[in-house]
């Protein structure tokens, strides 16, 4: 799982709500996999990242590269770009679990796929 999709992810257990985010990352196997630099695609994703729940897993996997916060003009800065590149899309979570902060319910990570399925009784309507 790339922090990217941590990022994005919440829990949906019934009664939770948006208390449900971010979904706090134990990781047992973490692994970087090369991926293909495209500035644009890191570019429009950096408006999207919840900034403080990417810290908080950033320093849940020790990856002291994360800023504190986008550089200003991100857009042309390659350095920047290169760098959220491999923190939001090269390090992958292989093995491990998520936990709603909320609930307390843990979602195991299975070769790099969370699996969040919940029962119908667990579920929000």
């Amino acid at each position: 799982m790339k922090l990217l999709t941590h990022n994005l992810l919440s829990s949906h257990v019934r009664g939770v709500g948006p208390r449900g985010y971010p979904l706090r990352l134990e990781a047992t196997e973490v692994r970087v996999m090369p991926v293909e630099f495209n500035p644009d695609f890191v570019a429009r994703m950096i408006p999207k990242v919840e900034w403080a729940a990417l810290l908080e897993a950033a320093a849940t996997l020790h990856l002291g590269e994360v800023p504190k916060e986008p550089t200003q003009g991100y857009e042309q800065d390659e350095t920047f770009l290169r760098m959220m590149h491999h923190v939001l899309l090269e390090v992958e979570v292989v093995e491990g679990t998520l936990q709603c902060p909320e609930s307390g319910r843990v979602f195991p990570i299975t070769r790099g796929i969370p699996n969040m399925l919940l029962s119908d009784e667990d579920t929000e309507t």
